[in-house]
């Protein structure tokens, strides 16, 4: 909070305005060095290589381009299959003894480079896709420090670098320009910080409390429906998690006079796994859309190629998750609900009636939900011990106290839910001139119902 008073108070004043994106990039080192210095060269490794990269792409050799864009793609991808899938890849197919699997296996997580690396190869491809066009390439300065300052700022704004939401080269830099006080949406940024605090905080935090007693082997200990209801937590405080960091960055970007793109669109009422892939983190499945789907060619060359590139597309955004391959699983999980929705609503075409959309509804929640349980477990053996608890402690007392807190701090999820669903019939605002008290009574929440701190969930991927 510091950081960003003292950011904000340097960034307005008159006499530095001209020196804005500088000040935010400092801010941006300073925060990335407080949470991991002795990576920080890492990040200027990765600003440095689309710095390079982007740039030739555009004042480089016209038939080298596509060569230019390949090596940036290559090299950003190198770095983050280097770092975040090395110990997977040595545990798996180097011996034990090996000194290489023991360099690989000891090798530090950097924290958001999934984030920033995907940053990064939006940025490169862009500029490639948008060589020709004279808008696009007008943002891409000729004076290589200035577009390098420009890439870093994208690169490395403070607010979602270590968990997003993913933001797009060309979503973003048209954006890069003075800012001033007088044009800050303080309404909006106000709402966004608060409802952010809230999940994040009050529920979140609390809930972390509660599905701690998920992780092996203390689950065992536990009745099945204290399961189901951990497991019902638990999806609860990953939507409250992420959703709140990512109503937090764009609150804060808002304050700079920057907008991030929607991350989450209440999931948790998705009628189907596709209409939940347009709401649940919705930066990274329009990335990998956009950037692996269509160019794998998407839906184009018959259905059993659409359903492969479904697979392999949620194979590989199970994997972005982390380096395990419980990730993977889930990925897979995801992308064969997909193919079969897919497949069936081809077969059998069909409008569903409220009651069918009701029940889709459950359907996808419990599906989503069960699978949550390979983030929270990356161990597959644990995963497979829970289920086998699910199954035989079905005798075993309820824990009366943890089922009861689960719902309680639940509640806000479901409100947040209930009041959109609402909201979209009426299709008015519904009790808009009482906002300010359920800001307020959530403002309260956060400032005396806080659970014990911790860090984002996301911030591990």
């Amino acid at each position: 909070m510091a950081l960003v008073i003292i950011t904000l108070s340097l960034y307005y004043l008159q006499a530095l305005n001209r020196w804005q994106v500088p000040i935010l990039i400092v801010a941006s080192l300073v925060f990335y060095a407080a949470n991991q210095a002795n990576l920080l060269w890492l990040l200027m490794l990765s600003v440095s290589i689309n710095i390079i990269s982007s740039y030739l792409v555009i004042y480089g050799r016209p038939d080298l381009s596509r060569f230019y864009a390949s090596c940036g793609v290559v090299a950003n991808l190198s770095i983050l299959c280097f770092f975040k899938y090395g110990p997977l890849l040595s545990r798996t197919f180097l011996p034990a003894d090996s000194s290489l699997a023991d360099y690989l296996i000891t090798l530090p997580l950097p924290i958001g480079i999934s984030f920033f690396t995907f940053q990064g190869i939006s940025l490169v491809v862009d500029t490639y896709r948008n060589r020709e066009n004279t808008q696009y390439r007008s943002l891409i300065a000729k004076n290589l420090v200035q577009h390098a300052e420009t890439v870093f700022f994208f690169k490395a704004f403070f607010p979602q670098l270590v968990a997003g939401p993913i933001v797009k080269a060309h979503f973003f830099l048209p954006q890069i320009k003075r800012k001033y006080w007088r044009d800050i949406n303080w309404d909006k940024c106000f709402r966004q910080l608060v409802m952010g605090y809230f999940l994040k905080m009050v529920i979140a935090d609390n809930l972390k409390d509660h599905t701690l007693l998920m992780t092996y082997p203390y689950f065992e200990a536990y009745s099945s429906l204290t399961l189901l209801g951990l497991l019902f937590g638990y999806s609860m405080q990953i939507f409250a998690d992420f959703a709140g960091y990512s109503l937090i960055a764009m609150g804060l970007a808002g304050l700079f006079g920057y907008e991030f793109p929607i991350n989450f669109n209440f999931p948790y009422i998705a009628v189907s796994f596709s209409d939940f892939w347009r709401r649940w983190h919705m930066s990274l499945s329009g990335f990998l859309r956009e950037y692996l789907y269509i160019p794998m060619g998407g839906n184009r060359y018959g259905a059993l190629r659409t359903y492969l590139n479904l697979m392999l597309t949620m194979v590989l955004g199970g994997l972005w998750h982390g380096a395990a391959w419980s990730y993977a699983i889930w990925g897979f999980a995801h992308g064969l609900a997909l193919a079969l929705e897919r497949l069936i609503d081809t077969k059998f075409p069909a409008k569903p009636t409220r009651i069918g959309q009701f029940v889709h509804g459950v359907v996808v929640f419990s599906y989503v939900t069960v699978l949550w349980l390979l983030f929270k477990l990356p161990n597959f053996s644990h995963v497979i011990a829970y289920g086998q608890a699910l199954i035989n402690n079905i005798h075993k007392p309820n824990d009366g106290r943890v089922l009861s807190l689960i719902v309680l701090y639940s509640l806000g999820v479901i409100a947040y839910h209930i009041h959109h669903l609402i909201q979209s019939e009426v299709k008015q605002p519904v009790w808009k001139s009482w906002d300010f008290v359920g800001y307020g009574l959530m403002l309260f929440l956060v400032l005396t119902n806080s659970g014990s701190g911790g860090t984002f969930i996301y911030f591990q991927f």
